[in-house]
């Protein structure tokens, strides 16, 4: 299993980065370049505990769908979410978020596994592991700028 953590300093409140994090619709325009979009469960506004969530995306040119579920949240301080349908062998998603002032930190502590036994751990070292950290550092910069609006 590999293990991407990624922490971005916000300057907005807990509150706003915690809802923007849960934002089916600004995850969907933030994903646009990848065509991802929401096919089943909760289709627009907040995700919540219990909720599910499909996607249809495209990378590396291969079109898959996801199907995730909020499994843990304690507003406005954490939530995950886990694949429970998809083209890993094992997702798991932790948002965290910290209160230091004025400034909010979010982590996200993210694991996933491909299938395929020593292949598919390959794949994840080889190339997988730094796609997957642009793909969150690209998300996390649109919700940066968003919750940073006045």
């Amino acid at each position: 299993m590999s293990t991407l953590i990624l922490k971005t300093k916000i300057n907005a409140p807990i509150e706003k980065c915690f809802d923007l994090s849960r934002s089916l619709d600004l995850h969907t325009e933030s994903m646009k370049s990848y065509k991802e979009k929401v096919v089943g469960g909760k289709l627009t506004g907040l995700i919540d505990l219990g909720e599910q969530v499909t996607w249809q995306a495209s990378h590396f040119a291969i079109s898959f769908k996801m199907t995730n579920k909020i499994t843990a949240m304690k507003k406005p301080f954490y939530f995950v979410d886990e694949m429970l349908k998809g083209p890993f062998k094992l997702l798991h998603h932790q948002h965290h978020f910290t209160a230091a002032g004025t400034f909010t930190e979010m982590t996200d502590i993210f694991a996933f596994q491909s299938p395929m036994g020593l292949i598919g751990r390959a794949v994840d070292s080889l190339f997988l592991k730094r796609y997957l950290h642009k793909l969150l550092t690209a998300r996390n910069q649109v919700i940066k700028s968003v919750a940073e609006l006045p």
